[in-house]
């Protein structure tokens, strides 16, 4: 009986050990598999992909991705912030899709920096020292969809940005000049957003925007002195906030028709010409606070749509019965939601009840006492 129970033993033995064996091959694809997963959608390709590699005629050393000293590669997203780097690092795996660069101190963006990242959809350089980008840059980026590039020494817009972009955040830089075709082949773009560059209206040559079908354009804090006059028809939000620009007259918003949402709030507005705001016959939201008003802007009314009026922080000092609603029924298809008129000299109680019959509710009237 002995016999037999030892040859048992070293049976039971050989096969643990056999077994044992196939454990590093599995641990070391775990991330492989994983991906895998998420494309394809479900666990059980995972359990299928483990039971096949348990098998000893599968690839003995599995391809694992490098990753950059210093860095956390996980599931296509390379984060490589905060370390002080001063130039893009190597060996970012080839198949990342999101590449995280801010708040380093990288200079320069050179020609083979971005080589073999074709599948990159989100590039972050936000916060670094670039004043330099080779033209060449972003040739390899064919599928790049989002680049963050703000809080650099920009003195341009970079060029051959790829086509396939669709949001471009570039504020905070440098930026005095766009030249005309700066942004010829990005018909993909949805959204600029470049405030907080010294440009002037003079800056933007004629041209600069050809092309463009944007959505959504930020030019705030810069040194605009009045409305640009060439920039996409097709702007359903545009922000121009926090500029020195002193009136609004008849033609300058006549190419804007789509907008819905305009800011202008903290600039130095004393005007605004009667007729301008009717060509923007979709506007819903109107930011005119912190400006130098003595009245409300006429033509509101008017504007079937609008349902946010901030006229704060002015100097309004008398309020019409028909400064916002219209007088027939009906002729406004959606009611106020907000409508702000504090820290103006108006007295609340000097303003007829009656102005404000096209509110929603009274709570979205938003009187207050006026400090000099």
């Amino acid at each position: 009986m002995l016999p037999h129970c030892s040859l048992l033993l070293l049976l039971c033995a050989a096969q643990l050990l056999s077994s044992s064996s196939a454990l590093p091959f599995e641990q070391r694809g775990f991330w492989d598999f994983a991906l895998d997963s998420l494309e394809n959608g479900g666990m059980m390709s995972m359990v299928r992909d483990q039971e096949e590699g348990s098998t000893t005629e599968e690839i003995l050393t599995p391809d694992v991705p490098m990753c950059p000293f210093g860095c956390h590669c996980q599931l296509r997203v390379v984060q490589c912030s905060d370390l002080g780097l001063t130039e893009v690092p190597r060996n970012i795996p080839p198949d990342t899709k999101f590449l995280d660069l801010q708040n380093n101190r990288i200079t320069e963006l050179k020609e083979n920096d971005f080589k073999g990242l074709t599948n990159l959809y989100a590039l972050s350089v936000r916060n670094n020292k670039i004043s330099k980008v080779h033209p060449k840059t972003f040739a390899p980026l064919k599928h790049m969809q989002k680049l963050y590039f703000s809080k650099n020494l920009l003195a341009a817009v970079p060029k051959n940005l790829p086509a396939s972009l669709v949001e471009l955040r570039i504020h905070e830089n440098r930026i005095k000049k766009v030249a005309a075709g700066t942004f010829s082949g990005l018909g993909n773009m949805h959204c600029i957003e470049m405030g907080a560059n010294p440009i002037q209206n003079s800056g933007f040559e004629p041209g600069a925007f050809k092309g463009l079908k944007l959505n959504y354009l930020r030019i705030s804090e810069a040194k605009l002195t009045g409305v640009p006059k060439d920039l996409p028809d097709s702007l359903h939000e545009l922000h121009l906030d926090h500029n020195q620009i002193q009136a609004v007259e008849l033609e300058d918003l006549s190419r804007y028709r789509n907008v819905q949402r305009l800011g202008l709030g903290f600039n130095h507005i004393r005007n605004i010409e009667n007729g301008s705001l009717s060509f923007l016959p979709m506007l819903r939201e109107l930011h005119l606070d912190n400006n130098r008003l003595t009245r409300v802007p006429q033509g509101l009314p008017n504007m079937k749509y609008l349902q946010v009026v901030y006229l704060h922080s002015n100097n309004i000092s008398q309020v019409g019965v028909d400064d916002f609603c219209p007088r027939g029924f009906g002729m406004k298809r959606t009611y106020y939601n907000g409508i702000s008129l504090f820290e103006n000299p108006v007295n609340y109680w000097e303003v007829q009840p009656a102005t404000f019959r096209c509110v929603n509710d009274r709570f979205a009237i938003q009187f207050g006492n006026y400090k000099k």
